[in-house]
């Protein structure tokens, strides 16, 4: 019954920004890590950033100093503000979230919910 909507992709060129959301609903529900990951055609799923429910944060480091994760919690939304965007950006991004505290927050198979995605598109 939880669900997670992700929102904000687009088509973007390198240099420009984007901002994306993503809601979780369904049920009572208050994960402790939300986080967004991203993957790209022919490539691996990869880490991008996390955010703790008392928001302390973690970046991959593709993307320190560009992008900022953010959290609502009153509301269990999520952001990813994105500047500064690179062709080796574009990807469709995935929001993810899960309720443990246990496992590593850079691994996706340590989540438990996860949005549908939403594609990012960055020219040169």
């Amino acid at each position: 019954q939880v669900q997670l909507v992700e929102t904000g992709g687009g088509l973007v060129q390198a240099g420009s920004s984007l901002r994306l959301s993503c809601a979780a609903s369904g049920r009572a529900f208050s994960p402790y890590y939300m986080a967004w990951f991203r993957q790209a055609p022919g490539k691996e799923r990869e880490f991008v950033a996390v955010v703790s429910r008392d928001l302390a944060t973690n970046y991959a480091d593709s993307v320190k100093g560009r992008f900022t994760i953010a959290r609502d919690n009153a509301n269990n939304t999520v952001y990813l503000q994105m500047n500064s965007l690179r062709p080796e950006d574009t990807a469709v991004y995935y929001c993810a979230a899960r309720s443990s505290r246990f496992g590593g927050t850079r691994y996706g198979e340590n989540y438990d919910y996860w949005g549908q995605g939403t594609q990012v598109t960055v020219s040169s």
